[in-house]
């Protein structure tokens, strides 16, 4: 199967999806409202899309195209506004999060939809298994080569996305002691990971020839990194976020994105390198278990530092960049979040050591989230 041209697209353009969970509002386990949902939806104009997930306890939402900050979370609250009234009509809940923390992936059921069944059929348990729940974000690129190169300076924050987004610290009703034991289910998946070192598109394509005639892949589908270029929309999508638990964070989260990718196309701070990824999985790892207070190497330097050190130091430099594309608020919330407040997976911590039930901290999410514009 032929990979495609690169479409064209405008540089630093947004696109924002978020998986979501469909609550039962007498226990708080999740419900398997998926076809509900988007029967009720059929025929609502948005400014984007509502679609299945792999099992009927998840929904999916997606922006359009957005200019920026602003207009993603006014993108993001319109359709949120009309999945609260679908889910209100159901007497169901909805909620962010990157892991429900008490459900049993046994109980789920796939969706009947071709993809996913056979996704199932080839993954096994591994299927239900991947009932988590993750915000991506697709960021224009001006060419493929360019694209590349994005990819590869943005894989250095990876941390930085993972501890900024982490809510799921309870797995299976247990505290796993990580800020994102979201991604330890997708790290199970054989084709998950880092994309390879390539920065030309005709190397790319020479890569991707080499794995369909495998007959290992067929698509970009088939491949769960971190960030993949989605040659059909002119994008990288970055993927290692969890689903925040409110719309105001994953737009945030966005703009930092972009902010960044705006950074690294107009000054360049960067000469890719394989060596890069010397450290990656490390750094990867310190911020899925320690959040904000894990370690970072500095992958140029081999400096070592904390998460929080590293991420205050790069909004600040980003100030100018942040003002021109008026996404300043924003990095001033995630700053914050880093110097005070702390991440999702903290306060969803917090919240048990005050409620400890967790269906009752499922229940003050799933409010949160419902919440128009909450912060």
């Amino acid at each position: 199967m032929s990979l495609g041209t690169f479409k064209t697209s405008e540089a630093l353009s947004l696109g924002v999806e978020l998986e979501l969970q469909i609550v039962n509002r007498h226990n708080y386990d999740l419900m398997p409202c998926a076809p509900d949902l988007l029967r009720l939806l059929e025929g609502r104009k948005l400014p984007g899309l509502v679609t299945p997930e792999i099992t009927e306890s998840m929904i999916e939402l997606s922006t359009g195209i957005c200019s920026g900050y602003a207009d993603a979370l006014e993108q993001l609250g319109e359709i949120q506004q009309a999945l609260v009234e679908a889910a209100n009509k159901l007497d169901v809940g909805l909620s962010g999060g990157g892991t429900h923390p008490f459900q049993h992936w046994a109980r789920q059921r796939i969706f009947d939809k071709p993809r996913f069944l056979q996704i199932s059929e080839l993954y096994g348990y591994l299927s239900k298994q991947f009932t988590v729940f993750g915000q991506h974000v697709h960021l224009g690129c001006p060419s493929a080569d360019e694209a590349l190169y994005t990819l590869h300076c943005l894989s250095r924050f990876i941390p930085h996305f993972i501890a900024l987004s982490a809510s799921s610290p309870f797995v299976q009703g247990e505290d796993t002691g990580f800020h994102s034991a979201r991604l330890n289910s997708v790290f199970a998946f054989p084709l998950s990971g880092r994309a390879p070192f390539v920065l030309t598109w005709d190397e790319f394509e020479h890569y991707f020839d080499k794995m369909t005639a495998t007959g290992v892949v067929k698509s970009m589908k088939d491949f769960y990194w971190d960030i993949r270029p989605k040659p059909e929309y002119g994008t990288i999508e970055v993927r290692v976020m969890d689903t925040p638990l409110t719309i105001a964070k994953a737009a945030r989260i966005a703009a930092y994105i972009q902010t960044l990718g705006r950074w690294i196309q107009t000054e360049r701070p960067f000469v890719p390198q394989e060596d890069d990824y010397l450290v990656y999985t490390f750094n990867r790892f310190q911020a899925c278990r320690f959040g904000f207070d894990g370690t970072f190497v500095d992958p140029a330097t081999r400096e070592h530092r904390t998460l929080r050190e590293d991420l205050l130091r790069v909004l600040i430099k980003l100030e100018d960049h942040a003002i021109a594309l008026k996404s300043d608020p924003a990095l001033r919330e995630l700053l914050a979040d880093v110097s005070s407040r702390g991440n999702d997976a903290q306060w969803i911590r917090e919240t048990y050591a005050r409620e400890p039930h967790l269906p009752e901290v499922v229940r003050l999410q799933s409010a949160r989230w419902m919440a128009p514009q909450a912060s």
